[in-house]
């Protein structure tokens, strides 16, 4: 068997072949992150020019047997840092697919300027083996939770306080102004290797808002003397699957329950639209949202180690 590692074909008969055959490998080896041929389109088309982003498949006897997503952090203050997420089927490891790719975005990047690389690696001894052989060493460590919403008891919803009041996403559908500034604040926040500034509206718009996996229906935000304190950004697939895409409270608002009063009412509004199944992904250190997670009833259904590798 040969395997040819190659970027998605630019032909839009052969590139629908190669988004499904890209969203099936990760669905096989994330479960919990959503994945479509809809959203492997959709990501390679408004991703940001800075991040010169790239989509490689690992391809033999016309099936896609691996991929990795890579590309620059171009929104982090620090220059010269580059990400490469390499995946391999579970029943096509060993076929030397994930070397292939790991190589073929090591050069890519290093082309590009990047003289660091980060890589997302499942917590299994293969996987972790792969990275240490070639040269990566281990980071931070992230779990994905899941929640059963078929079966599973949510906690009742609760009145907001006084002050509080808790809409839906679709209310910001003509200007989402106020929920760029509520995001940026917290993804500075969170914990990771990567810094992140987000400054670009448009883009947030093109890349976030607008993105076929996320339901503004389903987000839930809670305003405090109407501006937007914390959120709940809802993404869903065709397949009844829904997740947390970023849930957050503004600084001036924290310790006061409204990230946890967000979730619930997002959870409930997925649950009443048929959605069977909740996944969210939390950094191991950050306490706060891993203790409301557990409070849903989420649990660790996977683990991935973030690694790096300095090139050069």
């Amino acid at each position: 068997m040969t395997v040819i590692v190659r970027t998605l074909a630019p032909d839009a008969a052969t590139a629908a072949a190669d988004d499904a055959g890209f969203a099936a490998v990760r669905r096989a080896c994330v479960p919990a992150m959503l994945t479509t041929s809809e959203s492997v389109a959709f990501d390679r088309a408004h991703a940001h020019p800075a991040s010169r982003y790239r989509q490689l498949i690992a391809e033999a006897d016309g099936e896609v047997i691996g991929t990795a997503q890579v590309g620059l952090a171009y929104d982090s203050p620090e220059p010269g840092q580059g990400f490469a997420n390499v995946y391999v089927h579970p029943r096509r490891l060993g076929t030397g697919a994930g070397t292939l790719l790991l190589r073929a975005a090591e050069e890519y990047l290093a082309g590009e300027g990047a003289a660091t690389v980060y890589s997302w690696v499942l917590d299994d001894p293969a996987s972790l083996a792969f990275a240490a052989r070639r040269g990566y060493r281990a980071s931070r460590r992230a779990h994905f939770l899941r929640l059963d919403l078929a079966h599973g008891t949510l906690p009742p919803l609760q009145g907001p306080a006084a002050g509080v009041e808790l809409v839906s996403g679709s209310v910001f559908a003509d200007d989402a102004r106020p929920l760029f500034a509520l995001e940026a604040e917290t993804v500075a926040d969170e914990p990771g290797d990567v810094t992140a500034e987000f400054t670009d509206y448009e883009h947030w718009l093109a890349e976030t808002w607008h993105h076929p996996l996320v339901s503004r229906e389903l987000t839930a935000v809670a305003l405090v003397d109407g501006r937007p304190a914390a959120f709940s950004l809802a993404r869903t697939d065709a397949a009844g699957r829904y997740a947390s895409g970023m849930t957050g409270t503004a600084r001036a608002h924290r310790g006061r329950g409204l990230a946890k009063l967000a979730k619930n009412d997002s959870l409930h509004r997925a649950r009443a639209a048929g959605c069977t199944e909740a996944f969210t992904g939390n950094d191991a250190g950050n306490g706060p949202m891993l203790a409301i997670n557990k409070w849903f009833g989420y649990e660790i259904c996977g683990t991935e180690i973030r690694h790096v590798r300095d090139l050069g």
